[in-house]
């Protein structure tokens, strides 16, 4: 267990953190988060506020723990599963409860996490082969404006709500269509793998 690693564990810890956070029935126990009336119309929900301050440190974790594997040299096979997992959980989480609360589409959720198990898969499969497909840069780009879009939902798109301008679903409508993209950019790459026998 590296540096890295424990940086990539304390995202995992941090996605259980928030997934209790938004679904366990804390009025239930006796437990009210304050809400508070912002512009007389948007109602905002502290629990959601904590949920998204979480989610932007465990945001910050995915950057950091690559960084240090990649400084000091200790990228191991179990760093990538691992980190794969945790991104995965963190992301697609949050984007199930939201779609499940109605404050995203289902569309998004679907779209992003049936291209996360293809492209996932293929890369299994390539992988057992011995080969790897390259990053693409445009899953970067689609990876930071799902995480952008994922923090403003939690802020109740604050301070676009007050426009109002919904940046939040914007955001996440464009998140999904580069799913798309790169989801086909990635199986064209290892197509050449895939029917090879």
């Amino acid at each position: 267990m590296n540096k890295a690693n424990k940086i990539t564990m304390s995202r995992i810890i941090l996605s259980l953190i928030i997934i209790i956070l938004l679904l366990f029935p804390f009025h239930e126990v006796g437990v009210d988060f304050p809400t508070y009336l912002i512009k007389g119309r948007i109602v905002v929900d502290i629990k959601y506020i904590i949920a998204g301050v979480l989610f932007i440190i465990a945001s910050l974790t995915d950057f950091f723990d690559g960084y240090v594997a990649r400084k000091y040299n200790i990228v191991t096979d179990f760093g990538k599963m691992i980190d794969a997992i945790s991104d995965k959980l963190l992301t697609n989480s949050v984007l199930i409860i939201l779609s499940c609360e109605g404050k995203i589409s289902p569309v998004v959720a679907v779209v992003i996490i049936m291209r996360d198990i293809v492209v996932d898969s293929i890369k299994m499969v390539v992988g057992n082969k011995g080969k790897a497909v390259a990053a693409i840069y445009l899953a970067k780009v689609k990876t930071a404006t799902l995480m952008v879009g994922i923090v403003l939902t939690l802020f109740y798109n604050l301070p676009f709500e007050i426009i109002p301008i919904r940046v939040s679903d914007f955001l996440l409508a464009v998140a999904a269509i580069l799913s798309i993209i790169t989801g086909v950019k990635y199986y064209i790459m290892a197509k050449p793998f895939l029917t090879e026998r």
